[in-house]
């Protein structure tokens, strides 16, 4: 079929967030995080499409749970990404300094390109989104709270559409998405905002107004910090919105065809599955 996507959202075994997002043979890896946890699951989703390097890399936030600078060096050295996908405020630590440095040096090499999702190239993006195009919508504006400045994005050239939320917290993004047409009609798949913790942002509001198929929080073994937050998870129930996290084990969302899409929750080590699920899609029709 068309548009085969798959989303798989992995168990780090620490704090932090990793996702891939594959149309077809386009391979995408969400934040710069490669560890003894992940690696497994990335390469084997790669020999699965017959690759050896990946497409994009698409960076949501310099922190370090996000961008890590040794596991990038192993994301750069070994998966050679086309393209780096990054945030475009300055880094305000030394790690996320030092992340940006060696993306720059990593392109002035020759061994790919980056984009920066400035403010201006987020406008320009969002003005006249076209059919079947991926979509920025964060940071249309600047933030002294460096969260708020994470990239957001919809993925919305695969048979379900995924929404990316990096660590956004205001209130003011939050009403500013729920307001958007595109969003509240074709959104599928949610990566919930700052692991589930922002209270202000994942509102009641705003899950209704949008009102995806599915939310996915990427909680750390063990769920030391206990996301997502229990306030969240009464909203997301009372909206009726089904939620999986990486507690256990990895979450796959893969297309049945071209109008259902499954979403399997693994556990004990990715080895069996604990739960199957399965959505028809609001957007097939959007690649026609």
């Amino acid at each position: 079929m068309n548009h085969y996507t798959r989303l798989r959202a992995y168990q780090l075994g620490n704090k932090g967030a990793s996702f891939s997002i594959s149309v077809d043979n386009h391979f995408t890896l969400v934040e710069a995080r490669y560890n003894d946890k992940n690696s497994p699951g990335i390469k084997w989703e790669l020999n699965n499409l017959g690759k050896k390097s990946i497409d994009v890399l698409h960076i949501t936030s310099w922190d370090e749970d996000h961008c890590r600078y040794s596991e990038l060096l192993a994301i750069l050295q070994q998966l050679r990404p086309a393209l780096v996908e990054c945030p475009g405020y300055a880094p305000h630590t030394d790690n996320g300094t030092k992340c940006l440095t060696l993306i720059r040096m990593y392109v002035v090499k020759g061994f790919g390109k980056m984009s920066r999702a400035t403010t201006a190239v987020v406008r320009e993006q969002t003005i006249e989104p076209l059919k079947g195009r991926d979509i920025l919508y964060n940071p249309y504006k600047y933030s002294e709270v460096s969260n708020d400045n994470s990239v957001v994005k919809l993925f919305r050239v695969g048979s379900f559409q995924i929404l990316s939320l990096g660590d956004c917290e205001s209130e003011e993004i939050s009403k500013s998405l729920a307001s958007d047409d595109i969003l509240q009609s074709e959104l599928d798949v949610m990566i919930l905002a700052h692991h589930g913790s922002s209270e202000k942002f994942t509102t009641t509001d705003f899950l209704k107004a949008i009102n995806p198929r599915i939310a996915i929080c990427c909680s750390d073994f063990g769920n030391q910090y206990e996301h997502p937050t229990p306030v969240i998870r009464s909203r997301l129930s009372n909206a009726g919105i089904k939620m999986l996290t990486t507690k256990a084990g990895d979450v796959i969302a893969q297309s049945i065809d071209k109008k259902n899409f499954k979403v399997s929750n693994y556990v004990s080590n990715n080895e069996k599955k604990d739960s199957v699920l399965t959505f028809t899609n609001k957007t097939w029709y959007i690649n026609d």
